[in-house]
């Protein structure tokens, strides 16, 4: 029996190349957006939705249901990113990231659950980031909303263990996406003392997104994974040797020796 997959913000980046390529391996695949009409051609079924409002979660679960009669599995791609320094990112940028990367993932969970048990099971994947195991500089609050996915993972899954539910996070290093396009740069203030520091590691961000981002695909092959094993990893990490290898060295090291280790690296 065909699988049916549903992807949070699928009109483009990780999300389309998942559902592009869970469909050529015979899944129907129905996705999100907010704008689907500026992507007719799309291969993926799009729903209007905005991931931030909750009647638009629950009317696109309840169309894929009605049309369906099941859902099978849930990623939960849709996201975005933050920069900024933490004393002086505006409070109302801080709950706009949260809204997109932590409250509607979560209403979604909670939303898709009862049709899972429904159908005697299922799989959540949620799409977090390397930036989830490090608070980095300027990117703090990014980090936050994606490490609050990550943990919020790691309880649910032993609460719905009976259900035959599996929830599992594939956390990204740098791919080749649109996501600087999507972020909020919550600050511009050139007078400000972090201003200089700021800029300069603000724009080896978006040139190392650019030039040396990963291809989107080897998410999608990792998900197409995920989706065939018995028995999911938690978690799943997923970029470039260097970016594994930190996660690993933070574990490793004492706190102050990995923090200077940092610093250096982003020349602070």
């Amino acid at each position: 029996m065909t699988k049916i997959v549903l992807i949070t913000g699928a009109s483009s980046g990780i999300g389309k190349t998942i559902g592009e390529y869970l469909i050529q391996k015979n899944y129907k695949v129905y996705g999100t957006s907010r704008n689907p009409s500026k992507y007719k051609n799309s291969t993926i079924n799009l729903i209007k939705s905005n991931i931030n409002l909750k009647n638009d979660i629950t009317e696109c679960l309840n169309y894929v249901f009605q049309k369906e009669g099941k859902i099978d599995i849930l990623i939960n791609n849709a996201g975005i990113g933050f920069t900024g320094p933490i004393e002086e990112s505006n409070l109302s940028d801080v709950e706009s990231l949260f809204k997109t990367n932590f409250f509607g993932p979560l209403e979604m969970i909670k939303k898709v659950l009862p049709i899972m048990r429904k159908n005697g099971g299922g799989l959540i994947i949620n799409i977090t980031s390397i930036a989830a195991y490090i608070g980095l500089p300027f990117r703090g609050i990014y980090c936050a909303s994606k490490s609050a996915l990550e943990i919020i993972t790691e309880s649910l899954r032993m609460e719905v263990k009976d259900f035959n539910i599996n929830i599992v996070n594939i956390a990204p290093g740098d791919f080749k996406t649109d996501i600087v396009k999507r972020r909020i740069d919550s600050f511009n203030d050139k007078n400000s003392l972090y201003f200089n520091k700021y800029y300069r590691l603000w724009k080896k961000m978006n040139d190392h997104v650019e030039k040396a981002g990963s291809d989107p695909k080897m998410i999608a092959k990792l998900v197409y994974k995920i989706i065939n094993k018995k028995k999911p990893k938690i978690h799943y990490v997923i970029g470039t040797r260097f970016q594994k290898f930190s996660i690993i060295l933070k574990r490793l090291l004492p706190d102050l020796i990995f923090e200077k280790i940092l610093i250096k690296y982003n020349k602070l």
